[in-house]
């Protein structure tokens, strides 16, 4: 959500735009505008500062009957009210409240409606914007805005694209939007996009047989496996120096204890369940004790005798 913060910062000089000397009503509205911006900025209390955007806005439209020469006050309410609202997780009703601002879609300023397309398709939910921009973008007042090729193109990236929807962009490119957003190199690339995410969703796996988790459950039977083999290899040594030495230096019941571990590990246990995990953890750590329970004596004496 952070991403839309940068067009923020210049909210405070949203009041130098108006050419007449400010009336007591525009300073009082600079004067909110400056507080919603510290509060939204410097203090990030996202709550307060949407609270003083929509007093402001509340009296911005009484105001509006008096003096209408400062739309810019009325889109920098709007803009740090949207940054509010996705930064306390209300991205869900962002459009609405600017729907609520507006009295007709087609005239909410390019900049707000670059800001909801890049928000709803931030949090996956480039469907909600389709319609609006839609509109939008066919309203003929509109081609002569500043950012109308920008709504153009994140409306094709953003929207069309992910959604799959070829032919629509096909459409935008080539018609009456896309004359008035691109030149013919940019509709030629844009173009070459949609062709080339088109051929990419045709394509199949390289390996559908190969799933993502295969990998991963793979890699603890491989593990399991060199744990029994190293299991066995302890066995069968056990088992020669038991004969060599005699069963009064390797007791028979520690013998007995590791076969029957090796029988619930490998036999009793499925390496692919993960509640099993645990209990291979501790089973290998006892045998590990027990190897140096039993062969510590032995390697010490060997020592000493080197």
């Amino acid at each position: 959500m952070s991403h839309c913060s940068s067009s923020l910062a210049p909210a405070r000089r949203f009041g130098t735009v108006c050419s007449p000397q400010p009336t007591s009503s525009l300073t009082q509205m600079f004067s909110m505008l400056d507080t919603a911006a510290e509060q939204m900025m410097v203090h990030k209390d996202f709550r307060a500062a949407f609270e003083t955007c929509d007093r402001g806005l509340e009296s911005f439209a009484i105001m509006e009957q008096e003096d209408s020469r400062c739309g810019d006050f009325k889109a920098g309410f709007c803009i740090l009210g949207i940054q509010a609202l996705a930064e306390l997780n209300q991205w869900h009703s962002v459009f609405s409240w600017v729907l609520q601002q507006y009295e007709h879609q087609e005239e909410i300023p390019a900049k707000i409606m670059q800001m909801c397309i890049l928000l709803y398709s931030k949090v996956g939910e480039p469907a909600a914007m389709q319609e609006a921009t839609r509109v939008w973008l066919h309203c003929p007042s509109n081609s002569r805005a500043t950012g109308f090729r920008t709504v153009a193109e994140l409306y094709l990236l953003h929207v069309l694209v992910p959604l799959g929807h070829r032919d629509e962009a096909v459409e935008l490119i080539a018609g009456e939007v896309g004359s008035a957003a691109f030149t013919e190199e940019q509709r030629q690339t844009a173009l070459d996009v949609v062709e080339e995410k088109e051929q990419q969703n045709k394509e199949p796996p390289l390996n559908p047989a190969i799933s993502p988790n295969s990998e991963i459950t793979a890699q603890p039977v491989s593990t399991q496996g060199s744990v029994i083999r190293k299991l066995e290899a302890m066995l069968r040594f056990l088992y020669r120096n038991v004969l060599v030495t005699g069963s009064g230096s390797f007791p028979l019941r520690r013998v007995f204890l590791a076969a029957v571990l090796l029988y619930m590990l490998s036999l009793r246990m499925d390496p692919a369940l993960p509640s099993s995990f645990m209990w291979i953890s501790k089973l290998i750590q006892l045998l590990r004790q027990m190897w140096t329970a039993m062969f510590a004596p032995y390697y010490q004496t060997l020592t000493q005798r080197l």
